[in-house]
């Protein structure tokens, strides 16, 4: 299909989707139809199969999540065209509706942003008529943990509190590369995978200059995740987002932008409450760092040294073909998790982790002022708040071995004294800053690094 036709296109769909127990490979269709005709994609998720048969109950409990999955999956594929009708394949009670509208227009709203759609952010799902039957009801909150992990700072934090805390958790990733492998070697825990293939006529689309952009990746492989607990007979998900994920870059067309909006508390609370109205899941999914900020995580993760040589939180490192390369050292992800780590650690173990010094090279000094707030707005990458940045740099400015690096000097002239003011009454190392879902039996596991 040509690139013309796909821009003609009016709605989008979703034909059918399907699991085969036996080999954990789930099929999923979609559709953008109009006018010029039809353009049919099937995305594969193969779960990874567990030793025992999961009973009826969680066969059935499967299934509900799985339908969840079908529809938010579907954003990979609907912003080749971002039609003005979104088609739902099932009725859905209001948990999951308010879910699946919240994805399809606050999830796309980066991508909306950067292509100037404002009707993507005003999007209302078509629902079929007709009732929802109830779930079945499947507790399987006092079971082993499934533990998100990304190979960075924070799902590492999360792993080894979990772990001290006597809850031995499962390790779990989507299509895990050599940083996430590694880091799961490290962790001396047995993991799990599953496998996510986009349709490749998807790319084929983008290279022919179809739309595209930041998706929220975060829900899908959430969703992912939760179903393999289901299959596997485990408990909760845990994830590692921090508070400063709910806010947003910046405000356009009256909507709040936030590159992250899949990892806020906001898109945690309707998963939670669309599993629980949809899947029947007692304790589904909850992010065990909510309450913290990135350089309280950071300070944690300072106290741990087992993954030194393996931990990531550089985007972009991932794309690199040397496996032996984990930082890029010249992203905003890398930037920021070098300030944010700094005044926890000494020099030589950091500039060891990230294989340079990044507040020694004066080249990053414009990067770093974005993350301070000094110029532009607020990246869109995974970063901290500007006040932690601040924090991060009024710490370095008081230590020895920090005070006179190229870009600490620099940054601390730059940064205005309105923002100076704001770090005596910071409360960055202050759990809480908001509302959170962790419930009561994990509300103590931090402690544990502490």
């Amino acid at each position: 299909m040509r690139y013309e036709q796909l821009r003609r296109m009016d709605a989008f769909t979703f034909p059918s989707y399907s699991i085969d127990v036996s080999t954990g490979e789930a099929l999923f269709d979609y559709a953008l139809t109009g006018p010029a005709g039809e353009q049919r994609f099937t995305e594969v998720v193969t779960f990874p199969v567990p030793e025992e048969s999961p009973s009826d109950e969680e066969v059935a409990a499967l299934g509900r999540v799985l339908e969840l999955l079908h529809v938010v999956a579907g954003v990979s594929y609907y912003k080749a065209a971002a039609p003005g009708r979104l088609v739902l394949p099932a009725p859905l009670g209001p948990a999951a509706a308010e879910l699946v509208t919240a994805i399809y227009t606050k999830g796309l709203g980066e991508y909306a942003y950067r292509n100037q759609l404002p009707h993507v952010l005003q999007l209302t799902p078509e629902l079929p008529d007709g009732s929802v039957k109830p779930p079945a009801p499947l507790d399987n909150s006092d079971r082993r943990p499934l533990s998100a992990v990304g190979g960075g700072k924070d799902s590492i934090v999360t792993l080894e509190a979990l772990r001290r805390a006597g809850f031995d958790p499962v390790p779990f990733s989507v299509n895990p590369n050599h940083v996430i492998v590694s880091v799961n070697e490290a962790s001396g825990l047995t993991p799990l995978a599953a496998r996510r293939r986009i349709d490749p006529v998807l790319f084929d689309l983008n290279a022919a200059g179809a739309r595209n952009g930041h998706i929220p990746v975060t829900a899908i492989n959430s969703l992912i995740a939760v179903a393999t607990s289901v299959l596997h007979g485990l408990g909760p998900v845990v994830m590692s987002n921090e508070r400063s994920a709910s806010d947003p870059n910046l405000i356009w067309d009256g909507h709040e932008i936030n590159h992250q909006w899949s990892k806020g508390v906001e898109a945690e609370g309707l998963l939670r409450a669309a599993l629980t109205e949809h899947a029947g899941l007692a304790e589904p999914y909850f992010s065990l760092l909510r309450p913290l900020s990135e350089l309280h995580i950071a300070r944690l993760f300072a106290g741990i040294d087992r993954y030194d040589d393996v931990v990531t939180s550089c985007n972009a490192a991932f794309k690199l073909r040397d496996p032996s390369e984990r930082w890029c050292r010249d992203c905003p992800k890398c930037r920021f998790v070098f300030l944010a780590l700094a005044p926890f650690m000494s020099r030589e173990r950091i500039t060891h982790i990230f294989g340079g010094d990044l507040l020694a090279d004066e080249s990053q000094i414009p990067g770093y002022r974005e993350l301070l707030g000094v110029d532009g707005h607020k990246p869109f990458e995974c970063v901290g708040e500007v006040e932690e940045s601040v924090v991060a740099l009024s710490l370095l400015a008081e230590q020895e071995q920090w005070r006179d690096a190229p870009v600490v000097r620099a940054l601390v002239d730059a940064v205005p004294e309105t923002a100076w003011s704001t770090v005596a009454t910071s409360d960055v190392f202050t759990p809480g800053g908001g509302p959170n879902h962790v419930p009561p039996a994990y509300a103590k596991v931090l402690t544990t690094l502490t």
